[in-house]
């Protein structure tokens, strides 16, 4: 891990810490920076010409804008109101099965707002288009995440301490960069190493609740809780989930867009 990456993961992690010890909601930043535009860099290359020609008229807004630039915009705003957009918790030995009443009061999850995000990016013009935009592609990521489907006990990894890479963190920490950054230095190698991936024999359809209930399996997988301190075995079994996450993320994504706009009018 370079200089420059072990900074910005503690930078990183000190704001999750500060979250969590105060009492506010689970963090926002899944995969962190380099987990999110490597993400985005999947779909874009996954994009029908359809699509991209509407995606990037949208994007040209905002003159410069890529799928990867604008996909860390969602946690850069800070916006408290839509904190609880970026995860669900569920119950422990609820066996990951989503129900919107119990699981999403006032339709402030994930789940809910990846629904109205892309009803809204399907209908709406203009600025209201490139912000539905901008959050279904920070959503997408988030919710492919474990600990953003994780569990409220333990403010989804946030107050679960451990000694990993040489330096204290938490479980949610280290998925969100500690183990994107062990597997690579920066978005672009990220990207190029999860798109050589065999893509993983899961549905490609819309369908959030289905993705949150994937990333809780993985949360409540007995192994899943390192101890205290991270070995090579932890590593060796959940970074090719992560990067098998990373992927699917992606996939996802290019096909609500590709499906979204599959006429270039």
């Amino acid at each position: 891990m370079t200089a420059a990456a072990r900074t910005l993961w503690s930078r990183g992690l000190v704001a999750a810490m500060c979250v969590a010890i105060a009492g506010g909601p689970v963090p926002a930043a899944a995969w962190g920076v380099d987990g999110h535009e490597a993400i985005a860099m999947v779909a874009d290359r996954a994009l029908t010409t359809a699509a991209r020609t509407r995606v990037y008229a949208i994007l040209a807004l905002e003159p410069g804008a890529t799928l990867s630039s604008v996909s860390n915009w969602a946690d850069q705003i800070k916006d408290r109101s839509t904190a609880q957009w970026h995860y669900v918790n569920l119950p422990r030995g609820s066996d990951c099965v989503y129900q919107p009443q119990r699981d999403c009061p006032g339709g402030q999850c994930v789940v809910e707002a990846l629904n109205v995000q892309s009803r809204r990016l399907a209908s709406a013009v203009g600025a209201d288009q490139l912000e539905a935009l901008k959050f279904i592609v920070h959503l997408v990521g988030d919710v492919h995440q474990p600990l953003h489907a994780g569990f409220a006990d333990d403010r989804g990894g946030n107050t679960y301490q451990l000694q990993a890479f040489g330096r204290g963190t938490n479980l949610h920490a280290l998925w969100d960069s500690g183990l994107t950054r062990n597997i690579a230095p920066d978005s672009q190698s990220l990207a190029r190493i999860v798109g050589s991936q065999l893509a993983p024999q899961l549905a490609l359809g819309f369908a959030p609740e289905q993705w949150a209930g994937e990333s809780c399996r993985i949360s409540s997988r007995p192994d899943f809780y390192p101890g205290r301190r991270l070995d090579d075995g932890y590593t060796r079994t959940f970074e090719p989930i992560v990067q098998a996450r990373l992927q699917l993320a992606g996939l996802r994504l290019a096909n609500l867009l590709n499906r979204t706009f599959a006429s270039p009018s």
